[in-house]
């Protein structure tokens, strides 16, 4: 199983990224896939998931400005994240789960090892 997160970078407060995570060893379609991310030194937090069949969850802390999504074809989850702001600086991972309908973090089976998003003017 490999999960390989892209995307992450330096970006100013309003701006947006789009993280990739590309999936290989594993039923990619069958699977619910998260993401997470950390603060150095503090704990992990959920941010967003996707059932098998599409269906969408998001934490408070980001809803209405990020958005997930899957391309089964691609075996790829993305994360569309809009109006970023300092509190959103971290490092962001993707975890597969094989429940097609559980999006958890205690869920998951699988993590990427992450891709840092810095938020600053």
């Amino acid at each position: 199983v490999q999960l390989v997160e892209s995307g992450g970078g330096l970006v100013q407060p309003g701006g947006s990224l789009t993280l990739s995570c590309a999936c290989s060893g594993f039923t990619f379609s069958s699977s619910a896939m998260s993401w997470a991310r950390q603060v150095p030194g503090k704990g992990v937090e959920w941010v967003s998931g996707i059932h098998s069949d599409g269906i969408t969850y998001y934490a408070d802390s980001v809803k209405g400005r990020f958005t997930i999504a899957r391309d089964n074809a691609k075996e790829t989850v993305y994360l569309q994240m809009n109006m970023l702001k300092a509190e959103d600086t971290a490092y962001y991972y993707c975890g597969m789960s094989r429940d097609s309908h559980y999006v958890g973090l205690d869920g998951m089976d699988y993590w990427g090892k992450g891709t840092l998003v810095t938020v600053s003017s």
